[in-house]
């Protein structure tokens, strides 16, 4: 009998649709605050949930009664969720991400705890323990729906209310990681005040950043405030991170790529310089000041190469160092591999990270962004030199 030939290829169109949501709010383990009691509701499960909270040790050294008010809540909302364990106190900060022991850890409390993909985990912290422990859920179980409560600036206006999880390795950042969104992300404004200076000033830049890729009047807005943003007045502050997350997720939403398939990432417009810098700084440099010298590298870049004119590079540049924001590292001519400034490694990095050619954002005017496919090394080099002198007549 004479076979048959093999069928033609197969090919079905597979169409996923996700919620993303993005809250805010005040004092949400308060009892009276029924935030996280209704939006657990929203999914009207067939048992009450179990959930099990991760807290950052450095937010729960500085709210001292953080651990209380979480138990405390679950015992007055006991009918909408089922606290599986106590809060687990895991490291944070960026060192987290290094050790992928903790997102074994991660792992075992989830098992230990007997979470289904009906359970919840709670994560709250700065972004590299989101990072941390939402990897971790987006892998046990092939996914548990997991809740952000970021307490920064730099991640409840930009990392945080993202789609992105992930770890260090091989010393490269985020190289481990995965695509899921969040349950919600819960943006609770009270963890702010309690923030280093240092801290609740880095979410600012990649508020200015989302401004110069997409929203001119925010920009303006941004350069009203810079008086109040530079004193750190929370007022200002609440005001610059909640447009900054809109904007965010907007582009998330409605910028045709949430997961990245391909190379274009105009949100991470000063990231390419800026990841290399963190990485050869030993971390010494955190994301936020390394993303405002991240920016400065591609403003003069783009001014030096006829892309941005000299007055909005001077504008932007002003406005940035006026927040309190440096535009210069030594770090920057730190020697790499082949004797160039190390920094140089980070095109190729990101161009590796995009997953094939490289794809820069830069910026011709302020709300509107451009992208390119290479970057000239001199002048690349020559901005550099030009930050430098700056620094030094600053």
């Amino acid at each position: 009998m004479q076979a048959k030939n093999p069928p033609p290829m197969l090919e079905k169109i597979i169409r996923l649709e996700h919620t993303h949501r993005i809250l805010f709010t005040r004092e949400v383990f308060a009892p009276r605050n029924n935030t996280i009691r209704d939006l657990l509701r929203l999914e009207q499960p067939h048992k009450i949930p179990r959930v099990l909270v991760f807290v950052d040790e450095a937010v729960a050294s500085a709210n001292r009664d953080l651990i209380d008010d979480i138990m405390a809540y679950g015992q007055v909302h006991a009918e909408t969720f089922t606290m599986a364990d106590d809060p687990i106190v895991i490291p944070g900060g960026e060192p987290c991400k290094n050790d992928f022991r903790l997102v074994e850890c991660c792992w075992d409390a989830i098992n230990e705890a007997a979470l289904d993909r009906h359970s919840y985990v709670f994560v709250i912290g700065g972004g590299a323990s989101l990072d941390l422990v939402c990897f971790a859920a987006s892998t046990a179980h092939r996914g548990i729906r997991h809740v952000r409560f970021p307490t920064t600036t730099l991640s409840q206006g930009d990392g945080g209310v993202g789609v992105k999880n992930g770890v260090n390795y091989f010393g490269k950042k985020n190289w481990v990681g995965s695509f899921s969104v969040p349950f919600a992300v819960v943006n609770d404004f009270v963890f702010l005040e309690s923030l280093p200076t240092r801290e609740r000033r880095n979410g600012i830049i990649e508020a200015i950043k989302v401004a110069l890729i997409r929203d001119r009047a925010f920009f303006e807005q941004v350069e009203g405030m810079a008086d109040d943003l530079a004193s750190l007045k929370q007022e200002a502050l609440e005001k610059v991170v909640q447009r900054s997350a809109e904007l965010h997720v907007e582009h998330i939403a409605t910028g045709g790529d949430p997961f990245e398939l391909g190379s274009a990432r105009p949100l991470d417009f000063g990231h390419w310089a800026a990841h290399k810098l963190e990485q050869i700084s030993k971390f010494s440099v955190p994301h936020g000041e390394a993303v405002a010298i991240g920016m400065a590298v591609d403003l003069v870049y783009s001014r030096m190469q006829g892309i941005l004119d000299a007055e909005t590079c001077e504008r932007v540049l002003r406005l940035i160092e006026r927040i309190g924001f440096a535009t210069y590292s030594p770090h920057l001519m730190d020697t790499g591999r082949t004797g160039e400034p190390a920094i140089l490694e980070g095109l190729e990095e990101f161009r590796e990270h995009l997953g094939g050619e490289l794809t820069v954002t830069l910026v011709p005017k302020i709300g509107e962004k451009i992208e390119v496919h290479e970057m000239n090394r001199v002048k690349i080099l020559n901005a550099l030199v030009d930050l430098k002198q700056r620094q030094a007549e600053a």
